[in-house]
């Protein structure tokens, strides 16, 4: 019996599930990688003994390192984090959280971390996935900025309170961290473009040639890294359009 190969040949825009469209021309730009700036599973998956290469992730934001001319993770400003803190040991009683001119409704003093983020969400300059809180009942509490306001140096909250109990019970906020900053300096916090495919390579290579998207349109809910919407210009939080 003779077997003769069958071979077809097809053009799919796999791994990219980020990539709404291209415009024009798919016109990208022939890059270097180092290699030794990305993360297992973050960036790239291992190999297997079915397939020995390894797969950068389509769709990593890339920044140029000034120094090595080769192309790294985007290194995004820092995310603001403010801490809502409640002294005194209060037994009784309320508080309030004002951001950008807007007025939570009463938290209790013991409230849960969930509530003080329904409390925020319910704010209409909040959108859910907009501040995100963590802690403890009672606090203090963590609020850490996404959404619209990701990357952003935003105003301070401030709070208010009325509690019961306890010596001299107050509520305040800081800010841990403020957002907008730099966390690089080598150029990789210059946003310089997409990887626009996968990407293989073998264990031990140290760089790769990749292609950079220089004109389309993205999702960045579906980016396999996060983006700095900072960058972006204003309201296109859900569509970014890249192009030169």
């Amino acid at each position: 019996m003779d077997i003769q190969p069958y071979t077809s040949t097809e053009t799919l825009a796999v791994g990219r599930p980020w990539l709404m469209s291209m415009l024009g021309i798919e016109a990208n730009l022939s890059i270097t990688l180092d290699l030794s700036a990305f993360d297992e599973n973050l960036h790239w998956l291992e190999a297997s003994k079915y397939q020995p290469e390894r797969k950068l992730k389509s769709g990593i934001p890339l920044g140029k390192n000034a120094t090595s001319g080769l192309y790294e993770p985007y290194a995004a400003v820092t995310n603001e984090v403010q801490t809502v803190t409640i002294t005194g040991g209060p037994t009784g009683g309320t508080f309030t959280l004002t951001f950008s001119g807007q007025t939570t409704a009463a938290i209790a003093y013991n409230a849960t971390p969930a509530a003080v983020q329904t409390a925020l969400e319910a704010l209409s300059n909040v959108n859910p996935g907009d501040i995100t809180v963590t802690g403890t009942a009672g606090g203090p509490y963590t609020l850490t900025f996404g959404g619209q306001y990701l990357g952003s140096d935003v105003a301070q909250a401030s709070a208010t309170g009325s509690f019961t109990g306890g010596t001299s019970p107050a509520v305040a906020v800081t800010t841990t961290t403020a957002g907008g900053t730099p966390t690089a300096s080598d150029g990789t916090q210059l946003f310089a473009g997409f990887l626009f495919t996968e990407v293989s390579f073998f264990p031990g290579a140290t760089k790769v040639a990749a292609p950079l998207m220089v004109h389309g349109q993205i999702d960045v809910a579906k980016l396999p890294v996060a983006f700095d919407p900072a960058d972006v210009p204003a309201g296109s939080n859900t569509q970014f359009v890249y192009k030169v």
